[in-house]
C-alpha cells in the first residue's frame, strides 16, 4: 500500500517520527508539494495525507488509486469533500489534538496585549531600566484581567477551555454560538447573540469554524459595536476577520489592540494591513504547533487510517 504525505514539514520538521505510519504501508513524505505537482506526487497512492495542500475536484479525479485522504488538521476546507464523496474517497480530520495548546496560546496573546512582557524585557536589555531614575517604569498602559468580561464566539472544545482559563483569571464569561451545547455551571456565565457580545465584552476571542455565515464576521460594522478599550483575539481562522477593517479600527483608535495567530492568506503578503497596524500582534499560525499537540495529531491521524482499514472509520467528514 502506497502512502503519500504531501506537506509533512509543517507537522514534522524533524522532531517526530513517521515510523508508526510505515508499519501500515510504503510511505513517501514530501516536505512541501507545489500545486502543479500534486498529481505527479500522489498519482499512485491509495492513502494521501495533506495539511494545507489543496485537493480540488480536478485533482481528485486524477488520483485514480486514492481511497482515503487524511487531513492533518482540524479544518478540512483544503479538500473538496463533495467531490471526494462522489469518487468514494473517505476524508478524515483530526478534531481535538490542539485544544490545550490553542487555549493556552490564546491567553499568551491576551497577556502580551495586557502587559507587553516582550517589549519591557527588550527595553530592560537595552539598558532603559539601568538608566531610569526610578525603581520601576513602563512604556505602555498595563491592564488587569480580573473583573473584565471575556466574550467567546464559538464555544466548542477550544472555546470552553478558554472560558475555563478566563474564569481562573476571575473574568466573567459570555458566549455566542449557533449551537448552544451544555456547558459547566460557570458562575455568571450566559449566552448572548453576537452583537450583544461585541458591545459587552472587554476581550473578544474567536473560536468558531470558518463557514459562509462566519466568514468576515469581524468587519467595520461589528468592530463599531466594540468598546474602544477592548481587545480582539483570533487563534481560529484568518478569514473570520476583514483585515483592512480591523487595521483601520486599530489605527484610528476605535479598538485598544488585537492579536491574531492566523491571517486570510498564509504566509501573508508583505502589504497585509495587520502587519503594520497599531498595537496589533501577529504570530505565524503557531497556536497548534507545540510538540505535544503535534504528537497527538500524528498519533490520531495514524489511528484514523487504521480504523478505516479495519472497516470502522472514525473522524470522517464526508
Amino acid at each position: 500500500m502506497k502512502i503519500v504525505v504531501l506537506d509533512g514539514h509543517a507537522l514534522n520538521p524533524g522532531d517526530l517520527s513517521w515510523e508508526p505510519l510505515r508499519t501500515i504501508g510504503e510511505v513517501q513524505v514530501f516536505d512541501r508539494t507545489p500545486a502543479d505537482q500534486v498529481v505527479a506526487c500522489a498519482h499512485d497512492a491509495e492513502i494521501v495525507f495533506t495539511t494545507r495542500t489543496r485537493l480540488s475536484a480536478q485533482i481528485l479525479r486524477q488520483l485514480k488509486k486514492t481511497r482515503y485522504i487524511g487531513v492533518l488538521f482540524t479544518g478540512y476546507d483544503v479538500v473538496d469533500v463533495k467531490a471526494a464523496r462522489e469518487l468514494n474517497i473517505a476524508v478524515t480530520n483530526v478534531p481535538t489534538y490542539a485544544t490545550s495548546s490553542t487555549a493556552e496560546f490564546t491567553f499568551a496573546l491576551l497577556l502580551e496585549l495586557c502587559h507587553h512582557v516582550g517589549l519591557h524585557g527588550e527595553a530592560t536589555r537595552a539598558g532603559e531600566w539601568s538608566r531610569s531614575r526610578d525603581f520601576s517604569f513602563w512604556r505602555t498602559p498595563l491592564v488587569e484581567l480580573a473583573g473584565k468580561t471575556m466574550g467567546i464566539i464559538g464555544l466548542g472544545r477550544i472555546g470552553q477551555r478558554v472560558a475555563a482559563i478566563a474564569l481562573a483569571f476571575e473574568m466573567r464569561v459570555i458566549a455566542a454560538d449557533e449551537v448552544r451545547s451544555a456547558v459547566p455551571d460557570w458562575p455568571g456565565f450566559r449566552w448572548c447573540e453576537v452583537d450583544e457580545l461585541l458591545t459587552q465584552a472587554d476581550v473578544v476571542s474567536l473560536h468558531c469554524p470558518l463557514l459562509p455565515q462566519t466568514q468576515g464576521i469581524i468587519n467595520s460594522r461589528s468592530l463599531a459595536l466594540m468598546k474602544p478599550s477592548s481587545f480582539l483575539i483570533n487563534a481560529s481562522r484568518g478569514p473570520l476577520i476583514i483585515e483592512q477593517d480591523l487595521a483601520d479600527a486599530l489605527n484610528n483608535g476605535r479598538l485598544a489592540g488585537a492579536a491574531v495567530d492566523v491571517l486570510s492568506s498564509e504566509p501573508p503578503a508583505p502589504d497585509n494591513p495587520l502587519l503594520r497596524a497599531r498595537n496589533c500582534i501577529v504570530t505565524p499560525h503557531i497556536a497548534w504547533a507545540t510538540k505535544e499537540a503535534r504528537t497527538r495529531l500524528l498519533n490520531i491521524a495514524i489511528a484514523n487510517v487504521r480504523a478505516f482499514l479495519d472497516g470502522h472509520p472514525v473522524n470522517v467528514v464526508n
